[in-house]
């Protein structure tokens, strides 16, 4: 597949220069559709040995990004995974050539909802009629997660890599991981998928699809249009993150962390960038409420709402066993890929009921896997918190792998 690696300034709407490479050609999707051009936004750690053969894709989760380990051009913080990611560190940079691409559909410089259509043009008022490309919006063609590691693929080949030594990824990563390895087994070394399950749940379609309906009920939504008024539907998106951030979290991690205390409500709202809140009592609100009207008003300055649509959905679709009858073992007989899964007992997102469902598919395709369930009480975002036990374990797969693979590069782990 042909592409060109480029640096420059892309068509993004967050404007950040992002390292990109860009396939002309596109990609065909589970749809039927292909999808061109296609450009895929990406960042790299570390050094790629002589041989080629050191090579970490870290796949991010619904709401992440590319940005795993240094400061992120929009919000400024650290890295989502930067305690994991570094020199020294779990996934060692001093010693592995670590990649991680925003996913197709996203909006951090990945083709997706937010990108130009090329095939539509629209005339700009504001650009004394200029003819203007117009975004995909709600016509970007629906995606699964294999479409996601496709896209990947091209990218890891475009880079002259021809084997990964490991891919790993927690949520939406660990379903991504689990494409990877049932989609292109000779290119994966290790996996680790980390919080995550072959299937969509039931009960995780029911929470996306009321985040959904939050921004479809919002005024500005616009039938996905919005951007023709200059507007976002910033007080549904806002909401559905409300609504998903309480399935990250555990509740012993929210009654340790609020209880049942209170704060002041902010005299404007508006003025602070924080949601409307007009049931306060006495000017009080509770500090739960207060978190996650922050957490809902901070992620609609980085999030677009077509892209939480498309990649909610996608994640809906996510059945690994769906091709096979309902057998999850079978996209994985006579795979040589070493797998380590992970889960959390506080985790009601992914349950560990769900891991032990990979795994004994796994056992049952005769595979090398290891299964770890993590003692802690901090729900199912304890894969990006600092827990010990985790950090140990991925450490210690990552060392015994890498000396099976023979890698000698750099220090030892």
């Amino acid at each position: 597949m042909e592409a060109r690696i480029l640096t420059d300034q892309p068509e993004t709407p967050l404007e950040v220069d992002h390292q990109r490479a860009v396939f002309p050609e596109g990609l065909s999707l589970d749809c039927g559709a292909v999808l061109a051009p296609v450009e895929i936004a990406y960042r790299t750690y570390g050094i790629l040995s002589a041989a080629r053969d050191n090579a970490i894709l870290i796949c991010h989760a619904l709401t992440g990004d590319q940005y795993v380990a240094e400061t992120h051009p929009v919000t400024g913080r650290p890295g989502w995974w930067e305690r994991m990611v570094g020199p020294g560190k779990p996934i060692d940079t001093d010693r592995f050539f670590v990649i991680c691409s925003n996913v197709l559909g996203g909006c951090m410089g990945s083709t997706g909802p937010s990108s130009s259509n090329l095939s539509r043009l629209a005339f700009d008022a504001r650009e004394d009629g200029d003819a203007v490309h117009e975004p995909w919006g709600t016509e970007f063609p629906p995606i699964t997660i294999r479409d996601m590691v496709r896209a990947q693929h091209a990218l890891v080949r475009q880079l002259g890599i021809e084997r990964l030594f490991a891919v790993i990824g927690g949520s939406m990563g660990g379903m991504q991981t689990l494409e990877w390895a049932a989609t292109y087994p000779e290119m994966v070394f290790a996996a680790i998928p980390i919080a995550t399950a072959p299937f969509h749940s039931a009960q995780n379609i029911a929470f996306n699809e009321v985040s959904r309906q939050a921004i479809f009920a919002d005024p500005d939504w616009r039938g996905g249009r919005y951007w023709e008024s200059g507007s976002i539907p910033a007080r549904g998106l806002a909401v559905a993150r409300m609504m998903a951030h309480i399935t990250y979290l555990s509740e012993e991690a929210l009654t340790r962390k609020f209880g049942r205390r209170t704060r002041r409500q902010n005299a404007s709202p508006e003025a602070s960038g924080d949601l409307e809140h007009p049931l306060s009592f006495f000017g009080e609100i509770f500090e739960v409420e207060s978190y996650l009207r922050h957490q809902g008003s901070s992620f609609v300055l980085r999030f677009d709402a077509n892209s939480y649509l498309t990649i909610t959905r996608a994640m809906d679709w996510m059945d690994i066993g769906a091709e096979h009858d309902g057998d999850y073992a079978a996209p994985f007989v006579g795979t040589r890929t070493r797998f380590c899964v992970v889960s959390f007992t506080s985790d009601w997102l992914f349950p560990t009921s769900q891991s032990r469902v990979l795994v004994r598919a796994l056992n049952r395709a005769a595979a090398n896997v290891s299964f770890v369930e993590i003692d802690s009480d901090k729900g199912h975002d304890a894969f990006l918190l600092d827990e010990p036990d985790f950090d140990r374990t991925i450490r210690g797969f990552i060392s015994g792998a890498a000396e099976h693979a023979g890698l000698h590069v750099g220090p030892k782990l």
